[in-house]
């Protein structure tokens, strides 16, 4: 999976289905380059697993200017509790050392938002921005049964009829950096004992799903970008040299997907590896490098649910 329950931390008290990060996405909106769409999924299997978004977490959508894998600018997204059926957000952007820091600071940008529980899609618009939250169609296409059978793939798309709990924000690229080079992932914080603590993280997909196993998940999740090389270069490069890489180049793969964060040029359209589309096969391309080209394709294909306007996603199931 992309980062659907990625780790054995969901089963702890700073964990749960409600800030379960699936997947991100960062692309250029269609048809206005003068402007991006940040995606941030969460909740795999909703609403099986969980009904609403957590209204004590912190979801963050986090902007590096300077290639020092280091927040300068976080998008702070809050929910208010669940009463008669009805969740609004707030959205907060925060600079420098705020954006850095485990906290609920930063001015506010969206108000008083209202979380869409149905089909119909409640778009709130501020200014440039134009957000979104609610459950939808889950964009992520992936063979997860034959992942899990040794690569042995069908076809078979896992995800074709589930859904997730979206967050999706239209942002000006002015308010994304003067840089259009940024580097963008999501974190969420949770509300532990009276004190915010990160429970979940993710950059590119499926990074932590495929390279990481038993507690090593939970330490990723609970670090930032900064300390990825430090904890995991050297167990990423033994396991892309399992599947055949030479050390050198292993080591080359390793630093390209180390410290991970979906790279992304605000001024480009193109897609993954520049941010993730909707629609960008990134399992393909994943599964073709770090297999060494030994396995090319899933034999999946995008979803045919996704919407052509804001907020993009597709309608729930």
């Amino acid at each position: 999976m992309a980062d659907h329950l990625d780790a054995p931390g969901l089963k702890s008290p700073t964990m749960d289905a409600k800030i379960d990060i699936t997947d991100i996405y960062a692309f250029q909106k269609p048809g206005d380059p003068n402007k991006s769409i940040l995606v941030l999924n969460v909740n795999p299997l909703a609403p099986t697993l969980a009904d609403r978004f957590e209204h004590t977490a912190v979801y963050e959508l986090l902007v590096d200017t300077n290639g020092d894998a280091r927040a300068d600018i976080a998008f702070k997204i809050e929910f208010s509790e669940l009463q008669n059926g009805q969740q609004t957000a707030r959205v907060r952007r925060a600079t420098g050392q705020e954006a850095q820091a485990l906290s609920h600071g930063g001015p506010q940008i969206i108000k008083d938002a209202p979380v869409s529980f149905g089909s119909t899609a409640q778009v709130t618009t501020a200014g440039d921005y134009a957000f979104f939250a609610g459950i939808r169609s889950d964009p992520f296409f992936f063979d997860l049964l034959g992942f899990l059978n040794n690569f042995k793939f069908t076809g078979d798309d896992f995800f074709l009829d589930k859904n997730v709990f979206s967050i999706v924000l239209e942002t000006p690229n002015s308010a994304l950096g003067t840089n259009a080079k940024i580097g963008v992932w999501s974190r969420v914080l949770k509300d532990v004992n009276g004190e915010l603590v990160q429970a979940d993280r993710m950059g590119r997909p499926a990074i932590n799903t495929v390279f990481n196993h038993g507690d090593e998940k939970n330490v990723f999740n609970a670090i930032g970008p900064d300390e990825d090389r430090a904890h995991f270069l050297s167990s990423f490069i033994t396991t892309l040299m399992a599947f055949g890489h030479p050390a050198a180049e292993a080591e080359t793969i390793a630093k390209i997907l180390l410290p991970d964060i979906l790279t992304y040029d605000y001024s480009s359209s193109t897609g993954f590896l520049n941010g993730r589309k909707l629609t960008d096969d990134v399992i393909d391309i994943e599964l073709t490098l770090v297999s060494n080209g030994a396995v090319t394709t899933d034999l999946v294909g995008t979803h045919t649910d996704l919407l052509a306007v804001f907020p993009f996603v597709g309608n729930p199931h």
